[in-house]
């Protein structure tokens, strides 16, 4: 049984002015630069986010997206913005049928939804925020114009897409490449095609009005509606992308799809758990699985067990492998599929459901049967579901040279996982172009709490720099979030046009007696709502401040399949940090759990703030060592 950490890698911050944790220093000092400025938190989360586009393009980008999740002390409320584009009018099952693909590829233009981040950042902006646009865009400016030091994962990101740069991606190489070679780490890198871009939407937002609101509204019209919405229609009309198919196609999304998307405010999904409201997105997201779990979870004394104990470690799996098939059968856009998430929430589904946990690790994809109702598995999740063979060994942090490293998080890639790994490593391949591109990037996030009450928590992610090439001009890529539609017919995530695709991107926020207790989240694809989850339970049910619980021993299942292409699923695959006690990992093998050893500190990239008694506290993750809260 594991006990509270008495020291972690960093204190656990605490203020009473405003506090920022992000995935990379520099967005959460830019955050915390607007809150002393006298920006709110929803000001600083723009300014944060915005600069996230320029100093982790392997992570995000402007093409890609960003779910929030906020409350707004004014009116009292928590609130969604809705920040994931929609597939193309032209993206269709038939489209796809008629160019042979069965499962839509995982980088290129195929993929490519309306690009949601910015007009998502600026309705947040222009409803909740106080500041005027120059006041936040301009620290994100400053680093694609002046530069910013390359952290290691970016290079190695770089590096392991080069020769398809080099060879098919030419306008990309010319950004990354500069003088034809990989930046190294640590060397000064900036972009100015991306600075002259956002540098020329202030503009023409400030020329347009001289109020602050209409600027805002400029700045998105800009956006999709003008130089931007043209530069990314003609490019995306003309141009024929070399993909992970081996092929080169031509993308769907049009400058009608741009010009007629708009972001927009929806009510989150929540659920009653020790005596917090935890808040998730609707089912267009994965968060409901994380309510899920905890409805599946409420049902067993975690207390007893204990933190990184093997009970408490095996239940925590085989509720999650429940709840996430109930993912890949029942979840999609509401607007276009009957989700039957209240049932799926429900004490009686989960009473029922929590019966299938037994003592040894499941093998199987089990979705439930919500009212009644028979699930059908796309195709992809339906392929035999067979058990990999996985090495005993537990490798040391510094196993492997540089180029195994996962280019997406910097993590060595002894087996595949996580979102960039799933879809292959530097090597991991051989022939096609896919050979020579380490698949998608990942995620970051963002969480903010300010003196006034307010606090917001977002995950931005997409448009990462090896999804697909850069749009000349712009100084920015697409992003390839169709990917995870299924191209199965019939089913709630089955693409459609101008549906949002079912994403793994899931920030969190809790509150307490109305008021906002916690907003938490991190980065890691198909991993996050398990991850996060682990830093909950160790918070809300081991009395761990935020970086005792985000400095625990963290582990993941990689039982279903992965939202990422190829969409593949490693049956009864526990992933578990190397500081897991031996004991408990030959617990969790002689129940059947096929347990990957990784290295001490590699899964996971959480961070949080919480206001707790007037007070605010923040905490972010020592794991890849860029993360950083800042406050006071």
């Amino acid at each position: 049984m594991g006990d509270v950490p008495e020291f972690t890698t960093r204190p656990e911050l605490a203020g009473t002015f405003g506090m920022v944790a992000a995935t990379h220093w520099l967005a959460s000092a830019a955050g915390m630069a607007v809150l002393e400025q006298g920006g709110n938190a929803f000001d600083a989360a723009v300014a944060t986010g915005l600069v996230l586009q320029v100093v982790e393009p392997h992570l995000n980008g402007p093409g890609g997206e960003v779910p929030i999740i906020a409350f707004d002390a004014d009116r009292g409320e928590t609130f969604v913005v809705s920040g994931q584009g929609t597939a193309p009018a032209a993206a269709t099952l038939e489209a796809f049928g008629d160019l042979g693909i069965d499962l839509v590829p995982g980088s290129g233009l195929l993929a490519a939804c309306v690009p949601g981040s910015f007009g998502a950042w600026m309705l947040l902006l222009r409803e909740y925020g106080t500041l005027r646009l120059r006041d936040v865009m301009s620290y994100a400016i400053g680093y694609a114009e002046r530069g910013y030091p390359l952290v290691p994962a970016i290079s190695w990101g770089i590096a392991s897409v080069a020769d398809m740069f080099r060879e098919h991606w030419h306008s990309s190489a010319e950004i990354y490449l500069p003088a034809g070679k990989v930046p190294p780490p640590g060397s000064l890198f900036a972009n100015p095609a991306l600075a002259a871009t956002y540098r020329r939407i202030l503009a023409e937002a400030e020329s347009a009005s001289g109020d602050r609101d209409e600027q805002i509204d400029a700045a998105r019209r800009v956006f999709y509606d003008g130089f931007v919405a043209e530069a990314i229609a003609a490019y995306v009309a003309s141009a024929e992308v070399m993909d992970v198919t081996g092929r080169p196609h031509r993308g769907l999304l049009s400058y009608a799809d741009l010009a007629s998307w708009q972001p927009r405010l929806e009510d989150p999904q929540t659920f009653e758990y020790a005596g917090l409201t935890v808040c998730k997105t609707k089912p267009w997201g994965q968060g409901p699985v994380f309510l899920q779990q905890l409805a599946l979870l409420g049902g067993f004394d975690l207390e007893a067990m204990g933190p990184g104990s093997a009970d408490f470690m095996h239940t925590v799996t085989e509720c999650a492998k429940l709840a996430f098939a109930d993912r890949e059968a029942w979840y999609g856009d509401p607007d276009f599929a009957d989700v039957p998430i209240e049932t799926l929430l429900s004490a009686k589904y989960a009473s029922q459901r929590r019966g299938l946990v037994g003592p040894a690790a499941s093998g199987e994809l089990m979705p439930g049967a919500p009212d009644g109702r028979e699930p059908v598995l796309p195709g992809y999740a339906t392929r035999g579901f067979p058990i990999p063979e996985l090495p005993d060994v537990a490798p040391s942090f510094d196993a492997g040279p540089l180029p195994n490293l996962d280019a997406g998080t910097g993590e060595p890639t002894v087996r595949t996982s996580g979102p960039e790994a799933r879809t292959g490593a530097p090597g991991a391949r051989t022939g096609g172009p896919e050979a020579r591109t380490s698949g998608p990037g990942d995620t970051c996030h963002i969480d903010v709490a300010d003196r006034f009450g307010n606090m917001v928590s977002a995950t931005p992610s997409g448009g990462w720099l090896q999804s697909s090439p850069v749009i000349p001009g712009l100084g920015f890529c697409l992003g390839t979030r169709a990917q995870m539609f299924t191209l199965t017919p019939g089913l709630p995530g089955t693409l459609a046009p101008g549906k949002r695709p079912r994403t793994t991107l899931t920030p969190g926020l809790a509150l307490r007696d109305g008021e906002p207790y916690l907003a938490f989240g991190t980065p890691g694809g198909d991993q996050q709502d398990q991850w996060a989850l682990s830093f909950f339970l160790n918070h809300v049910h081991f009395g761990m401040n935020l970086q005792q619980a985000i400095d625990f021993p963290s582990f993941h299942s990689a039982h279903m399949p992965s939202s990422f292409y190829p969409r593949q699923a490693q049956p009864k695959v526990l992933d578990v940090e190397s500081r897991v006690e031996p004991d408990v990992i030959a617990e969790l093998r002689r129940r059947g759990h096929l347990v990957n050893v990784r290295p001490g500190w590699s899964l996971g990239r959480m961070s949080a703030v919480a206001r707790r008694n007037g007070v605010l506290y923040a905490a972010a993750n020592a794991r890849g060592m860029q993360g950083y809260a800042v406050g006071r």
